[in-house]
């Protein structure tokens, strides 16, 4: 009864969060099933690791393991910001089609938070992870290609473009905004979530974030008609389960912060995605406890949502947190939720025992910090 998990050791401090949460998973499993099931971890390359031993950042192999299998984890790789090489990250989302980020937000009693009511906040963001802007289709201020396509603009399409911009492109389509609210609303149905919410930018950008607003209601009525209905509908005295709405994303984190209790699943753009999920991860005590995963129909690639955190690698300062939750997930998805279970109910006695990593320790008063590795034989301890 053995699942084989490949996973990416990350760059920064990815070394660190997996030599203190990698235990931590394979201790609960063991735990859950009395030795029954066991979990078998299986590396592959990516990143300065990658780099150091082969001469290439994201090898070839890697991509094509990927590819067949059905679990993974990683943890952070670095990107540059403003030159160097494409984000890795963005590069294996869209060569293995991993369409939907999917990043719950839960509290964890015991964390100071910068809002009132922390503990109202319980909601699952799906973002949409192949398109928009993220896409990658951009061009330098000043370079040739940037020069002809403001051409291209002004002179076939009459677009007023200042000629020594730089140029990015948004593309979205039906097939890639159907789809991600399709695994939203199915995820809505199947856990008994009272609500889907379409967050966008389509009262400005009208034919991308607001045609991504007309494809999710189309999806909602096509192909979830008998549980699905619209805020208009509940309004009339409507009774099926799972509420569609849909909220201009500006006024969407105002409303996150005012009013969680009526936000339970966010389906939403890919930049916009990014934005909510940190935000809403920092009402509840920050990345460090914020898990998250990339899916494909095939591939269910789980990674923590903060990043390489290069100031603090190798000082066993990191939080394992979000890897630890993230793997928690996966145990989930893969048929193991006792063990899931474990992790969570450990977490919470942890926090509660004030015995934490330097950035939670800033946001809960009289705790002791203490570091990567010993928190996550906290963790360890407390299943």
């Amino acid at each position: 009864m053995n699942r084989t998990i490949y996973f990416i050791e990350g760059d920064g401090i990815g070394a660190e969060v997996w030599a203190a949460g990698r235990p931590v998973l394979d201790a609960a499993v063991a735990k859950a099933y009395k030795g029954e099931r066991s979990l078998e971890w299986v590396e592959l390359l990516a990143g300065e690791k990658a780099f150091k031993e082969t001469g290439e950042y994201l090898p070839q192999v890697t991509l094509e393991t990927l590819a067949k299998a059905e679990l993974a984890m990683k943890g952070p790789l670095t990107t540059p910001v403003g030159k160097g090489f494409r984000s890795l990250n963005v590069t294996m989302r869209q060569t293995l089609d991993l369409y939907a980020c999917i990043r719950p937000i839960r509290y964890y009693e015991g964390v100071e938070s910068p809002v009132k009511r922390p503990q109202d906040v319980d909601m699952i963001v799906f973002r949409e992870n192949t398109e928009d802007v993220y896409a990658g289709i951009e061009y330098a201020a000043g370079t040739d290609e940037a020069r002809r396509l403001i051409a291209f603009l002004r002179d076939e399409l009459g677009a007023n473009v200042d000629a020594e911009a730089g140029v990015g492109i948004k593309p979205m389509t039906a097939k890639g905004s159907k789809r991600l609210v399709r695994k939203a609303l199915q995820h809505a149905v199947d856990n008994g979530k009272p609500s889907v919410t379409l967050s966008h930018k389509g009262n400005i950008m009208k034919f991308t974030e607001g045609a991504f607003r007309a494809w999710g209601y189309e999806v909602a009525a096509e192909e979830f008609a008998d549980s699905v209905m619209t805020e208009d509908a509940a309004t009339a005295g409507g009774s099926k389960p799972v509420i569609i709405k849909d909220r201009i994303s500006d006024a969407m984190f105002q409303n996150v912060l005012m009013y969680p209790r009526d936000y339970s699943v966010i389906a939403t753009t890919n930049l916009n995605g990014d934005y909510i999920s940190d935000a809403l991860a920092a009402q509840v005590g920050g990345l460090g406890l914020a898990p998250g995963v990339n899916m494909s129909d095939d591939l269910a690639f789980f990674e923590p949502t903060h990043g390489t955190a290069p100031t603090i690698a190798g000082q066993d300062k990191a939080n394992p947190g979000s890897l630890i939750l993230s793997g928690a997930m996966l145990l989930e998805h893969a048929g193991l939720p006792e063990a899931a279970a474990l992790i969570h109910k450990a977490v919470d006695k942890v926090i509660a025992g004030k015995r934490v990593t330097v950035d939670l320790a800033s946001q809960i008063q009289g705790a002791e910090v203490v570091g990567c590795k010993a928190f996550g034989e906290l963790l360890g301890e407390n299943l």
